[in-house]
């Protein structure tokens, strides 16, 4: 499903009227401006995403700006970025596992198993993270924010998100933050959609 104003008016009412907290949250935080790249494949998205693991948005930024400036600013092709060096990937700034994990992504590319744009459009979320994760170095958090931020699936709760966790533990002003699979079963209250949510949960207010 790909957002519309529509789709996002709708999200925000169903969040506002779960109870007060949700709606002082966006009320605080006002309208969603959750904006995926729908047009990106898969398999860029999955490469931006692992230069942006464990890193602050700025690194990951940097490392993205040293990678395009090898090709002429333009995304590689996963055939040009196997045949590029080790030597050059690590100067962009990826760490030797990381670069690991972005080659065995552009090999998945082009023997099928990453999919493509169209195919992934298909697939269902569980099966889709469920294909993805046997890349090495792609855990379920990394698939779940190509489905929220590629895809543009509007009921994902990426529940190890450390900012999702976090964020609902000061909504509530709770003491011990959920676990993972508490979260879970809280979640299924804000489906159709927990991407919605999540983004607002990953803004309240410190």
């Amino acid at each position: 499903m790909l957002t519309s104003t529509l789709h996002l008016q709708q999200a925000t009412k169903f969040l506002t009227n779960l109870d007060a907290d949700w709606a002082r949250l966006i009320e605080t935080v006002g309208e969603c401006q959750f904006e995926p790249k729908p047009a990106r494949e898969p398999y860029e998205a999955l490469i931006r995403a692992v230069a942006y693991q464990q890193l602050h948005a700025k690194a990951g930024d940097a490392i993205i700006k040293r990678l395009l400036s090898i090709y002429g600013d333009a995304f590689p092709a996963a055939s040009q970025l196997l045949a590029t060096d080790f030597v050059n990937l690590r100067a962009c700034g990826f760490s030797a596992r990381k670069i690991e994990t972005i080659q065995g992504i552009a090999e998945g590319a082009i023997s099928g198993l990453v999919p493509t744009r169209t195919e992934a459009a298909s697939m269902a979320d569980e099966d889709l993270i469920l294909r993805l994760v046997t890349l090495k170095g792609i855990g379920r958090w990394t698939v779940e924010m190509l489905l929220m931020f590629t895809m543009a699936r509007m009921d994902v709760l990426p529940a190890d998100d450390f900012g999702v966790v976090q964020g609902y533990k000061r909504l509530k002003k709770l003491k011990v933050a959920p676990t993972r699979k508490e979260i879970t079963e809280i979640g299924k209250t804000w489906s159709p959609y927990r991407t919605i949510a999540s983004w607002y949960l990953w803004r309240v207010p410190k």
